[in-house]
């Protein structure tokens, strides 16, 4: 499993492309299942909720490293299950969230390509939302490779 990694010259956007080993649907529930999301995004048992719809709210506290807390709240801007999930994230001090738009394409029934991508207000808030998202597809990849989708 590679990454592919893009960041245009002309803004705080970065796009990062990978290939996991299972189907659409099951990267989907890790995705959108809270108990799922717990187990491979670094969040705090028992703090994730997730209203999957349009205009659904969603929370968790993350776990760094280092062993801190960072609570995260947001909402579904769009959801094509399976297909498309479009999450707002609150920013403190920014009067609009931050989107960051997840893509999934089944390739083979076994397999699929998932393309997250964010757009941020600085290159120094880009570069941390980069490293969040490279560990959570690390995190994610893990995940599916144990076959913990039960």
């Amino acid at each position: 499993m590679s990454t592919e990694r893009t960041t245009p010259d002309d803004g705080f956007t970065y796009t990062l492309t990978r290939t996991l080993d299972a189907p659409a649907d099951e990267v989907w529930r890790a995705w959108t299942t809270p108990e799922r999301y717990a187990r491979w995004a670094h969040a705090v048992p028992g703090s994730v909720e997730m209203d999957v719809r349009p205009g659904g709210a969603w929370k968790a506290t993350m776990l760094t490293p280092g062993g801190d807390r960072f609570p995260l709240t947001g909402s579904y801007l769009e959801v094509a299950e399976n297909r498309l999930l479009v999450l707002g994230m609150d920013v403190p001090g920014r009067p609009a969230p931050a989107e960051m738009a997840l893509e999934l394409d089944e390739e083979d029934g076994r397999r699929t390509r998932i393309v997250l991508r964010q757009t941020c207000g600085t290159a120094e808030e880009r570069d941390m939302a980069e490293q969040g998202s490279t560990m959570l597809l690390d995190g994610l990849s893990a995940f599916l490779a144990e076959g913990s989708t039960g």
